[in-house]
């Protein structure tokens, strides 16, 4: 852990803490002198309020303590540290083809997915950066990659069923991929009933591979199936299975809820990282603080400034 400044030609303010020094004993020695013309030096005590043979350090540490941290904050003062974040960046890939609307996990196959996926984003404490798509017959963003919880969770809650026919799976991780083209490590974690009927099921595999990227499968739906409007819904976890091994990625194959979100627990992977957080804002409030507690003990007259 270490701190640097973004400006740090502006630590030069902090010359101006002699010229104070120089000013306060100054103003003192000038006080005291006056103060010899007069005979009755208690006197003059209560009436000003202040003991004329001390050094008054209070006032001159409170003013030091002000102009060190107004300084500080104006070079941009930053601390740097290693904090605990997700090893890789994710891409949540939703299918949302009318095979997800099956009820054989509660409420459906895709409300669940969905629950999951934002109990994933909203429940760990970690930096961790993920994007968030649906797919059908066609591919939407639904949020770029971003660390902004409340966008990710708003993001999923709006994801509906398509109306487009058919499981594009090649589109679905062509997109991912784009999306996470710049991240060292990149992950996709894609939920899918398997039914994958749209795109050449060889290129999802080599364009994965090709993109450096690891596709998490996860399996949703029981063996029974489940009714939807062209009938039963069976899963077809083959498909999702061979994805993830050829991309060194994880299967997972889920038939309840509880087990869906253990899935997304067991992806993430979890490392320490390079992190800074920029001071000023904190130390803006601690001058406001300051400044606002030297007023407070000038107005009940505790000390003399």
């Amino acid at each position: 852990m270490y701190i640097n400044f973004a400006i740090p030609t502006n630590l030069i303010f902090l010359f101006v803490i002699p010229v104070i020094i120089f000013f306060h004993f100054f103003g003192l020695k000038n006080l005291k002198g006056k103060s010899l013309k007069f005979a009755n030096f208690e006197a003059i005590g209560r009436v000003k309020g202040i003991d004329l043979y001390s050094k008054n350090l209070l006032p001159l540490i409170f003013d030091i303590f002000f102009v060190v941290i107004l300084v500080f904050g104006i070079s941009g003062m930053t601390l740097h540290k290693e904090i605990t974040a997700s090893e890789f960046s994710y891409v949540i890939a939703v299918d949302t083809s009318e095979s997800m609307t099956a009820r054989d996990i509660e409420p459906n196959r895709l409300e669940a997915a969905k629950e999951a996926a934002i109990k994933f984003i909203t429940s760990t404490n970690y930096d961790m950066k993920v994007a968030v798509i649906s797919f059908a017959g066609d591919s939407i963003i639904e949020e770029g990659l971003t660390d902004d919880k409340k966008l990710l969770e708003e993001s999923i809650r709006n994801i509906e069923p398509s109306e487009i026919s058919g499981t594009d799976v090649y589109d679905a991780v062509l997109i991912s991929a784009h999306l996470l083209k710049e991240e060292k490590n990149k992950a996709i974690i894609l939920i899918s009933d398997g039914q994958i009927n749209v795109g050449d099921f060889d290129e999802v595999i080599d364009y994965s591979q090709q993109s450096g990227v690891l596709v998490h499968s996860i399996a949703i739906g029981t063996a029974e199936g489940g009714d939807v409007s062209f009938g039963v819904s069976k899963i077809d976890e083959d498909s999702l299975k061979s994805i993830s091994y050829n991309t060194d990625g994880e299967f997972y194959r889920i038939t309840d809820r509880t087990g869906l979100e253990n899935s997304f627990s067991n992806i993430l992977t979890i490392t320490r990282i390079p992190g800074e957080i920029d001071l000023t804002f904190y130390l803006v409030i601690a001058v406001i603080g300051l400044f606002v507690f030297r007023q407070f003990l000038m107005s009940i007259n505790k000390i003399v400034w």
